[in-house]
């Protein structure tokens, strides 16, 4: 079973109260538990994490480059802003795909602009909780590409 990483930042561990409206009633419990049930169904062993702590985050992201884990990431907040995590993550060894709950490109002007994409395999948005689904397949499908039986 490979390893994958899903990695989640700020604000995330308040799903479910945080915004309804917005993200949704789904809990981050609910969330780690579809994302690890997705993970069995898809012969990966899926672990997710959440901070609301930068240095923990490419920490965790030196982590998976040393390891050559996958990473399913939501930046969240760090999606805007945050270089150090760009820059961490551009020493990826591994499939890389940015998630996010919601659209980014049809909020606020300031959440139109993400300086992790550039280093992601891909990126999947506005689709609530399914994103980390489709997230989950696609490191599914990319590996078997990288690995052919």
């Amino acid at each position: 079973m490979t390893r994958v990483l899903v990695l989640n930042g700020p604000n995330l561990r308040r799903l479910g109260v945080r915004e309804p409206d917005k993200y949704g009633t789904t809990s981050f419990d609910d969330l780690a538990a579809l994302c690890r049930d997705t993970g069995r169904r898809l012969d990966l062993s899926v672990e997710v994490r959440q901070t609301d702590d930068e240095a923990e985050m490419v920490r965790w992201v030196h982590e998976a480059a040393d390891e050559r884990v996958p990473i399913v990431l939501n930046p969240a907040a760090f999606t805007h802003y945050s270089y150090s995590l760009r820059d961490a993550l551009a020493q990826r060894t591994a499939p890389l795909i940015e998630v996010h709950i919601t659209n980014p490109a049809a909020r606020e002007e300031f959440r139109h602009t993400s300086v992790v994409a550039g280093v992601a395999t891909g990126t999947i948005a506005g689709f609530g909780p399914m994103s980390y689904v489709l997230a989950l397949q696609a490191i599914a499908e990319l590996l078997a590409e990288q690995n052919p039986a």
